[in-house]
């Protein structure tokens, strides 16, 4: 085994959250070292990939809905009587609070205050933010986005880390942590080229993602149709999971929903990142037997498509297809909501389409002339809910309904992508790890993916965010600011 040079901070993950630590770290005078599983140039993790959208209304303040929708899918069926005690003072928590599995107001507020000073923050490392377009035709709140999107966020804050002097381990990957007897975390071993290499230090900062790129993980917490899931982009490849397990090997409490992940609709047939697929609200979806199975429009494609495209998982083979006419082209800038590179299945007539993708031709006729004769009169506005539903169909549609029958048919499949796992590690407000008596592992922090704070429904635009958010408040409190 060989011992690396000792570091003040050692954060394992160069995604935002391991970059914003540190960068933060390096700032207050610590030294720090960043192990990384990718080589230099593909690291990032996750955040290299995204567009980043944050749950914004402007550089400074949270979208209106942002503590709302966090608090609404705080957790399952939480106790009422740790959800009062969580409102007093965190001081005043019992151990056996401090450890339960959900989102809590102090976390939600914490972040919700500290997202417009680490946006500023951000801007100081030369990061530009905007309110450009998004994939997204019709939505309910607000995104702010990094111009560049997470690619910059990546190449800003890793030059700005090396200026500061901070170490990487490029190609080593995190394993074990190494305590001492009083259980304080003092180390960490990771691999690189074949050895055993100790990293020395007085804290670690696991910022090292979910498990989405771990098969067995996955099977595990999500179950055997895991299978059919993929990352939805190449930097969740390298999200084994280690980060979450040395924790939990030493006492670490979980958090989050362990069997749940963030889904994106794509198409499979492609190999580039985040292949969406938003376009689903304006036609219909129908699985391998060729019948409907969900609402295809209930409401904003930016507060749905997550409930949808789960609906898409549960259908065998975890796959569907987005059945479209040419009136299609009658939706302003639709494409935009179609990230696919591919070209759509396209035939004249519903029989030659069955054919083409392997669906019972007259179960599909059935499908669509059972759907377009529920269809009803109305005005069609693809802009906003509209209410163009169908009636007396089960399942019902319930906004943009217009019948599917002007040649020629376009079809995409579509699987759901495993953005994120949602399932991690227990902290407190300054992203230090607890442990299954309520208190916090002396130096250990976790930040990212690997801090568990999402249960149900994503509250979207806000990985990114939470990733710095979290990062940096890891690495203040680690350098005893």
């Amino acid at each position: 085994m060989n011992i690396a040079a000792a570091y003040d901070i050692i954060v394992v993950g160069s995604g935002i959250a391991g970059l914003s630590a540190a960068v933060s770290a390096a700032e207050l005078g610590s030294s720090v070292a960043v192990i990384e599983r990718a080589s230099e140039g593909e690291h990032g993790g996750n955040t290299r990939y995204t567009e980043a959208y944050l749950r914004m209304k402007s550089v400074d303040m949270v979208a209106d809905d942002f503590e709302e929708h966090f608090a609404e899918n705080s957790g399952g069926y939480i106790d009422p009587a740790f959800l009062t005690e969580s409102i007093r003072p965190y001081e005043e928590w019992s151990p056996l609070t401090r450890t339960q599995s959900f989102f809590d107001p102090e976390m939600i507020g914490t972040f919700a205050e500290s997202a417009g000073p680490t946006l500023r923050w951000l801007q100081e490392a030369g990061i530009k933010f905007d309110f450009l377009p998004t994939a997204f035709i019709t939505t309910t709140t607000t995104r702010l986005l990094p111009v560049g999107g997470g690619l910059a966020m990546v190449e800003a804050l890793t030059a700005k880390a090396k200026a500061l002097g901070v170490a990487f381990h490029f190609e080593t990957a995190a394993q074990s942590l190494q305590t001492n007897d009083a259980g304080s975390v003092i180390g960490l071993f990771a691999r690189r080229q074949g050895q055993t290499v100790l990293f020395k230090g007085s804290a670690v900062i696991l910022a090292c993602g979910g498990f989405e790129g771990n098969a067995e993980m996955l099977a595990q917490y999500i179950g055997p149709r895991s299978i059919n899931l993929r990352p939805v982009a190449r930097g969740g490849y390298y999200n084994k999971g280690e980060g979450i397990r040395m924790a939990l090997a030493i006492g670490a409490a979980p958090n989050g929903e362990f069997g749940s992940y963030h889904a994106e609709p794509i198409d499979p047939r492609v190999d580039v990142a985040k292949p969406a697929v938003f376009t689903f609200p304006y036609g219909i979806l129908v699985n391998k037997e060729g019948r409907r199975f969900t609402d295809e429009a209930p409401g904003t494609v930016d507060a749905h498509y997550e409930n949808v495209t789960r609906r898409i998982f549960e259908q065998r083979d975890g796959i569907a297809y987005l059945i479209l006419d040419a009136k299609i082209d009658n939706v302003p800038n639709w494409r935009k909501s179609l990230r696919s590179t591919k070209p759509a299945i396209t035939a004249e007539t519903l029989p030659d389409l069955a054919a083409k993708i392997d669906v019972d031709k007259g179960v599909l006729a059935q499908t669509v002339a059972a759907y377009n004769t529920a269809c009803v009169a109305g005005k069609f506005d693809p802009l906003k809910i509209d209410n163009l539903a169908t009636q007396g169909l089960e399942p019902k549609k319930s906004n943009w309904a217009r019948p599917i029958d002007v040649p020629s048919y376009r079809c995409y499949p579509i699987i759901s992508a495993n953005v994120f796992t949602f399932g991690g590690l227990k902290t407190d407000r300054d992203a230090r790890v607890v442990n299954n008596d309520g208190e916090p592992i002396a130096g250990l922090y976790a930040a990212g993916e690997t801090a568990g704070i999402y249960y149900r429904t994503y509250t979207g635009a806000t990985s990114v965010l939470r990733g710095a958010v979290f990062g940096r408040r890891a690495a203040q409190h680690a350098a005893g600011r």
